[in-house]
């Protein structure tokens, strides 16, 4: 057989709530970017090839691919140098590569699955002794040098991410809790001095528009400025009410046409969900992020061994948490971090990444257990 595989296992579902929400991701791009049929062309080509890669990656073993682990994460650490040294800049961020052929592309999206896949194979490698000091301390360093990397591009938010997913994996391998409660005891305080060091300008590492971006969070009234755009992403997502204005609407009481938002197709793309496909769509939305999430968990929970389950809870909580932050900051619960909604949001390296790593986590399911 050229597949080893039950076909009865394959998760067809999540593929079709991943088109789903793609779907109402290019409705909202038509209607953000002015009816701009380039953008909307891009994005259909990211969706097809971004499907098209998922089918093929779900029918290889998961296996073969974490055997090249290492190769995988020095490809993802010479990506992000790469951008450091050449990469295209946009203001004071310089995020993206142009590759021959196919064009320009931003590495931390693709980097996101392949920590997810290193890790996964890391854990798994050393499950025995996972709760050592030395494989712990090990894992950090591999950590730090590419979310260092993408710190300095300057992308914290990214950062935050990747940070997030890991912690998730690290917690799925089975941790001792001693390691989770130090951890906590430590990040806890740390980030309460840390934010009153911000409001004194006494953290030289982040830069103005990151900690005005947080200050406006924490005191809008004082940071007026810095809030604007969450404010007018709020008063938007209101005015749709149940059914919203409708899609590509001309009317003048329209934040989209008031050009009340900056960057709409991308990191406030729920706005325009809310606006004008009002709550009705965007808890359809939301109800298509949390079944995507919960199929993740489900295979987790049923995968043949741990490197299958740490694959899945990483994707899984990649696609909840950073979900989670673009709404958090469509609606004004996070401070602005310019995050893109996944599969929704204007961006093919963004698209391409997600469909990759579900590509993995439809192989992992096709692999379950066999009791189940």
């Amino acid at each position: 057989m050229l597949f080893d595989y039950s076909f009865k296992r394959y998760n067809f579902r999540i593929l079709l709530y991943m088109l789903a929400l793609s779907g109402i991701g290019v409705m909202a791009i038509w209607s953000a970017t002015n009816q701009s049929e380039s953008a909307v062309n891009k994005q259909i080509l990211g969706i097809a090839v971004g499907l098209f890669m998922a089918i093929v990656l779900s029918l290889i073993d998961y296996h073969r691919l974490l055997s090249f682990s290492t190769l995988i994460y020095l490809a993802c650490v010479v990506m992000l140098v790469a951008v450091l040294l050449m990469g295209k800049a946009r203001g004071i961020a310089r995020r993206w590569i142009v590759l021959p052929v196919i064009g320009q592309i931003q590495p931390a999206e693709f980097v996101k699955i392949g920590l997810i896949l290193f890790f996964s194979w890391y854990f798994q490698k050393y499950q025995e002794k996972k709760n050592q000091p030395s494989v712990l301390g090990i894992g950090v360093v591999l950590f730090a040098i590419p979310a260092f990397l993408i710190f300095k591009q300057p992308n914290l938010s990214t950062t935050l991410v990747m940070m997030v997913i890991i912690a998730a994996v690290v917690f799925a391998s089975g941790i001792s809790y001693r390691w989770i409660l130090g951890v906590l005891a430590a990040v806890i305080p740390s980030s309460v001095l840390m934010v009153y060091l911000l409001r004194y300008g006494m953290l030289p590492f982040i830069e103005q528009y990151q900690a005005n971006r947080i200050l406006a969070w924490i005191d809008p009234e004082t940071y007026a400025e810095a809030f604007y755009q969450q404010e007018n992403s709020v008063m938007a997502i209101g005015s749709g009410q149940l059914w919203g204005k409708g899609l590509s609407n001309t009317g003048i009481a329209s934040v989209k046409n008031g050009n009340f938002l900056i960057e709409e197709e991308t990191d406030f793309i729920f706005a325009i969900v809310g606006e004008e496909m009002g709550f009705a769509g965007a808890m359809i939305l939301l109800a298509l992020i949390l079944v995507i999430v919960l199929e993740c968990l489900l295979m987790a929970r049923r995968a043949r061994d741990l490197s299958g389950r740490l694959i899945c809870v990483g994707m899984a909580t990649l696609f909840a948490f950073q979900s989670f932050a673009n709404i958090a900051v469509a609606t004004a619960i996070f401070p602005n971090t310019g995050l893109p909604l996944p599969l929704v949001s204007s961006g093919v390296s963004s698209l391409l990444s997600i469909y990759i790593g579900m590509g993995v986590v439809l192989n992992v399911g096709l692999q379950r257990k066999f009791n189940d």
